[in-house]
């Protein structure tokens, strides 16, 4: 399957070059590549000693960074893979480890706008919204198949809609009629299901809800935070660009947790609790785009940028 060529402006280019890269020497990966706009930039930072390993699991994608990128030779390498299985790349590539990773999460530019895919609400097409096509299920398979409940429990969880049962209650009804299988007949559902003033945003939502389900968004992310501390090194570091809020609570709540939060008493000359934390936060607040950026990318209004350092254990 072929898509377009066209893929988004990187967001935070110089915020995300001035967290991550400790090395100018080192290997990083971009674990969601796209296009590899930040590949690029990361590779420009770099000494020619530097290398970037871009993760994605479209091959779209991974085709067109690796055309893109063809003049640094070894320097990028593409890879058909998941973020949630950055042990098993770091495994395969038989190093001590990496010196630092980017996630820039969520959906691409270039996947939202090309309608085969099924992203947008804008857009007619059928109702897919996988970022791989070796995936099995589709946004058109959940909304024909799980119960009512199921659905205004996804929409609610995944896309905090407030009306998701009213929403889930239509869809149901109306597929008894006929196969929900395009973003057309699920935005007209939603349209007559919420006041006039809100119809945008439950279209949001609800399309949100539903490429979250149908990719698994937000266990990939937790399964790779669970895994990418053991795979840096020590000052290496990890930078999360998320977009919405269900992405940067799970962010923020790990940074929280693998910080040090020591509990032993004070009079102890060293820690016995068993919890002196792995990773230094770098950004006690998040950090937004300036409104330069955002005037020239307006998808790059929603970013919000956490990072963090892995800590030697000799701390």
């Amino acid at each position: 399957m072929q898509y377009g060529s066209e893929y988004h402006i990187p967001v935070m280019p110089d915020e995300v070059l001035s967290f991550l890269v400790n090395n100018r020497d080192g290997l990083f990966i971009d674990g969601t590549s796209g296009g590899g706009g930040h590949s690029e930039a990361i590779l420009n930072t770099l000494n020619s000693a530097g290398r970037v390993l871009g993760l994605d699991v479209d091959p779209d994608a991974l085709a067109f960074s690796q055309n893109r990128l063809a003049s640094y030779g070894q320097r990028f390498q593409a890879v058909e893979a998941n973020f949630r299985n950055v042990a098993a790349v770091v495994a395969d590539l038989g190093v001590a480890g990496i010196d630092g990773i980017l996630l820039d999460l969520g959906v691409s530019s270039h996947q939202i706008d090309d309608a085969a895919r099924g992203f947008s609400f804008q857009l007619p097409a059928d109702l897919d919204m996988r970022m791989s096509v070796n995936q099995k299920v589709t946004a058109a398979d959940i909304v024909n198949q799980y119960t009512e409940r199921e659905l205004a429990d996804l929409f609610f969880r995944y896309g905090e809609e407030r009306l998701s049962r009213k929403i889930a209650g239509r869809i149901v009804a109306k597929r008894q009629q006929v196969p929900i299988t395009t973003s057309g007949q699920l935005k007209e559902i939603v349209i007559s299901s919420v006041p006039f003033t809100q119809q945008v945003k439950s279209l949001a939502r609800i399309f949100q809800a539903l490429r979250i389900a149908v990719n698994d968004e937000l266990e990939s992310l937790r399964q790779c935070l669970a895994d990418v501390v053991d795979c840096l090194l020590p000052g290496g570091r990890i930078v999360v660009l998320s977009y919405h809020s269900l992405e940067d609570r799970i962010v923020k709540e790990f940074f929280r947790n693998e910080a040090p939060h020591c509990i032993c008493p004070r009079s102890f000359p060293q820690c016995v609790c068993g919890q002196p934390g792995r990773l230094k936060i770098l950004t006690r607040k998040i950090v937004k785009p300036g409104e330069a950026e955002v005037a020239e990318n307006a998808r790059a209004r929603s970013a919000r940028l956490r990072a963090a350092e892995k800590l030697s254990k000799n701390r």
